[in-house]
């Protein structure tokens, strides 16, 4: 019988829908193959902050392992930490050796915009990167996010805005520091790239919460109904259950019945008590037939992951509790004492509702709210 060496990887890439990042829960369904090289299509960092590039793993005849990372050979169980939890489809492998661009992978400005060489002044050279960023990003930005996608392409994006901010910030300390007397003249000099393209980052994620919000609100339904539908063909399975051991019983019964039974008629006595095993035999195949869907339901039902980018640059909806004030008297009441009053309610009142140890004050109540972040 011949070994399918590419069946962990199809199961993978079923999971992850064609390219995105396997969860640790995804993982640990796949099994303890997850712990070793599998063959299949995969893409992978090889360092940190590294370009993804596309992997091959596969096994001759005898079981030698051989792995391709870009176009060049590698050792597999070195790249297998991170590609394990890429799998890409063998399509979109030979697309980006072929110079593709990855699905989730924003438009690059470089090629865009032709933008110069480094110049060695970071602040003329992220000024530049950040003026191609904000022109492609603002025609982004003016469209709904409507496919995952482009969903993704917003989180990475917004990671690739995060870093110019985080070079500024960094290079923007290093400048200041000597100048602790003069700092005005670098707090305009940085204003612009630190703001700007910390802002569009901002902007990014905010422009995916709407569409986020939305796959998350289909995910509560479809859990809804998964949870509904494995209820319904539970209580089917244990009526089926239930029928397998009346028919158990009555086979018995009908068999100490023809046992007992001396008198000629003795085949029409078998001939029952065969229907009523025949009707065991069913009744105890679809019992197992429904425990088995039952199963399979409760699985459907579980939560699936809402995200989008990937690791690093990943977006996804946070619950941040927020203050819902119920009864304003009453909760200005219970804070007649706080040395902060009436326009400060609201303020104390969101200050307890984030912190969810706090015991609330009649009048007010926690709520969740989920941005994107």
């Amino acid at each position: 019988m011949t070994v399918d060496q590419y069946a962990w990887w199809r199961q993978a890439l079923e999971l992850a829908g064609g390219y995105r990042e396997l969860t640790h829960d995804q993982l640990l369904q796949l099994g303890p193959s997850a712990d070793s090289p599998e063959s299949g299509f995969f893409r992978n960092r090889p360092f940190k902050d590294a370009p993804l590039v596309p992997v091959a793993i596969w096994r001759d005849a005898s079981g030698t392992i051989f792995c391709l990372q870009n176009d060049k050979e590698a050792e597999a169980d070195k790249v297998w930490n991170y590609a394990c939890r890429n799998p890409i489809t063998e399509a979109l492998y030979h697309s980006v050796l072929a110079g593709g661009a990855w699905p989730d992978e924003p438009p690059s400005v470089a090629k865009e915009h032709n933008l110069p060489p480094n110049t060695g002044d970071l602040h003329k050279d992220l000024a530049s990167e950040l003026a191609a960023e904000k022109e492609t990003v603002e025609r982004f930005l003016k469209k709904p996010i409507e496919t995952q996608e482009q969903a993704d392409q917003a989180g990475v994006w917004a990671k690739r805005l995060a870093g110019i901010a985080k070079k500024a910030d960094e290079q923007f300390t290093v400048e200041k520091r000597p100048w602790l007397d003069g700092g005005n003249a670098v707090d305009e000099k940085w204003r612009d790239v630190r703001t700007e393209s910390s802002g569009l980052a901002k902007k990014l994620k905010k422009h995916g919460e709407a569409w986020l919000q939305e796959q998350d609100r289909l995910e509560q339904e479809r859990q809804r109904k998964a949870r509904e539908e494995a209820a319904r063909i539970q209580r089917e399975a244990e009526a089926a259950a239930q029928r397998a051991a009346d028919a158990a019983r009555g086979a018995e019964e009908e068999k100490a019945r023809r046992e007992a039974d001396t008198s000629p008629g003795i085949a029409s006595l078998f001939a029952q008590e065969s229907e009523q095993e025949a009707k065991r035999l069913e009744a105890e195949k679809e019992a197992d037939r429904l425990a088995q869907q039952a199963a399979d339901a409760q699985r459907e039902a579980l939560a699936r992951p809402v995200f989008a980018g990937r690791t690093g640059a990943k977006v996804s909806l946070h619950t941040y509790w927020v203050a819902k004030i119920t009864d304003y008297d009453a909760l200005v009441l219970a804070l007649k004492n706080d040395p902060e009053v009436r326009d400060a309610v609201e303020k104390v009142a969101g200050r307890l509702a984030r912190n969810k140890d706090a015991t609330l004050p009649a009048g007010m109540e926690r709520v969740p709210d989920k941005r994107a972040a």
